[in-house]
């Protein structure tokens, strides 16, 4: 079922890398809300950076190449300001655990006391609830496979990008 009125959803992370826990959020999000933006950015709580920004933005394009209400976009600085930027109505984050909604709720709230923009919660399907970025570089840093973690554009890529630093 389609949102009735489509609204601006801003969908950010550092996305290092763009999994398929990700892309289900992102599904999800076009169902409910009609139009997403997915901001790829820094964050300096997390070691970011093993793919570059640029690179990023272009294998998460590939990834939601299949879905026309999207868009990608690298955003510096805070993603409330990301959301006041793309106009959007909603940040929308992924939830895969308890964990998750600890962290989430306390920047949820943060975010609103600073800009009145809501947080919406989405679970990633169970089957992917597994899945980190984290462990995906780790593992394709060690020439482990990934490819059933990550999309296809991705899993083309990403050896040749994360698998020369181990």
């Amino acid at each position: 079922m389609a949102a009735s009125g489509a609204l601006t959803t801003l969908y950010p992370g550092s996305f290092d890398p763009f999994h398929l826990g990700h892309l289900d959020v992102v599904e999800q999000a076009v169902e409910l809300f009609g139009s997403v933006v997915i901001a790829a950015m820094h964050n300096p709580g997390k070691p970011s950076g093993s793919i570059d920004l640029a690179t990023r933005v272009q294998l998460i394009e590939a990834s939601v190449a299949h879905l026309p209400t999207v868009r990608v976009e690298a955003h510096p600085g805070l993603a409330i300001d990301a959301a006041s930027r793309v106009g959007a109505s909603f940040i929308v984050k992924g939830l895969r655990t308890a964990a998750d909604f600890e962290v989430e709720q306390q920047m949820a709230h943060t975010n609103h006391s600073v800009s009145g923009v809501r947080t919406v919660y989405l679970p990633c399907r169970p089957e992917y609830s597994f899945i980190s970025s984290r462990f995906i570089r780790e593992i394709a840093q060690h020439g482990g496979r990934v490819d059933h973690m990550v999309p296809a554009p991705i899993a083309e890529s990403i050896r040749a990008i994360l698998g020369n630093r181990s």
